[in-house]
């Protein structure tokens, strides 16, 4: 008997690995898109869009048609049902406003106050705003500015409970204000409680820059990477994600999100190629 019962505990075992263990080639990975990589898609029929992108096996997605409270026109709970009815979770927004003046600051509070409400009632973990004007690329005074605007934002985030972050471009690693990039200012003069930030990883390396190096400077910082090429994901073979993906814990990531802005084939093609190829890869 007590033989027996070992090989129906190993048994057991066995079968209860094969439904926890995580195959890295499986579908089971946590793969968001940002929807950005189908604007015209969302805009001619943002349902319909978000039904395919369900389809395709994403598990999350990540907006960029925040409006006057409304998500692609529609309500924060219609578009979050439309999210859930298809198998997607709505857990991020891109949206945002350039810095204020001291004449407009109140107005700007206010526009992110209606804004915050939108984005808590649909339930979304987080806002990022992919853009600065041009006062926070002109001079480090200017950026200085920037940052104290970010962290008054991060903190009515925060009360919210919702992350407040910032999305690069090439331009945050080209601007040097006394020999140090001005993403580097960012990351010092932001306050890590108040703001996280959304490292694009296609983004960086044309800025001539290596994330590994800044998730070595600045562990912990970066909670969502935006995964990019050229056009489809591993089409250009100038990204090397195996590598990167070796510092994913370094660095702080959460949450991994696909995006495509240019393409060889159609926006959905695109976007449906993309994630077949983090399905398969084995980072």
């Amino acid at each position: 008997m007590a033989l027996k019962g070992l090989i129906i505990v190993g048994v057991l075992a066995l079968i209860l690995q094969g439904f926890t263990k995580k195959d890295s080639s499986s579908k089971d990975k946590f793969i968001g898109l940002q929807l950005y990589s189908l604007r015209d898609d969302m805009t001619k029929d943002p349902k319909g869009t978000v039904e395919k992108v369900g389809e395709m096996g994403y598990s999350f997605v990540e907006t960029a048609g925040y409006k006057d409270g409304k998500f692609y026109g529609m309500e924060p709970l219609e578009f979050k049902k439309l999210c859930e009815d298809n198998g997607l979770q709505f857990l991020g927004s891109h949206t945002g406003q350039n810095l204020p003046t001291m004449e407009t600051w109140d107005t700007t509070m206010a526009w992110w106050d209606t804004a915050i409400e939108a984005h808590k009632a649909a339930g979304v973990t987080w806002i990022v705003q992919p853009w600065m004007s041009e006062e926070g690329y002109s001079s480090l005074a200017g950026l200085k500015e920037y940052m104290k605007y970010f962290n008054a934002v991060g903190e009515k985030c925060n009360a919210k409970g919702i992350k407040f972050g910032y999305h690069n471009h090439d331009k945050e690693f080209t601007t040097v204000f006394d020999g140090k990039p001005l993403y580097d200012y960012m990351l010092e003069l932001s306050d890590p409680d108040k703001m996280m930030f959304q490292l694009d990883l296609y983004w960086i390396t044309k800025g001539g820059k290596d994330p590994v190096k800044y998730f070595e400077k600045y562990p912990g910082r970066f909670m969502i990477w935006h995964i990019k090429d050229e056009k489809e994901l591993g089409e250009s073979g100038e990204m090397d994600f195996h590598r990167i993906f070796k510092y994913e814990k370094e660095s702080g990531l959460k949450y991994g999100v696909v995006e495509v802005e240019n393409y060889d084939f159609t926006p959905l093609e695109s976007v449906k190629m993309s994630l077949e190829y983090m399905e398969k890869s084995n980072f």
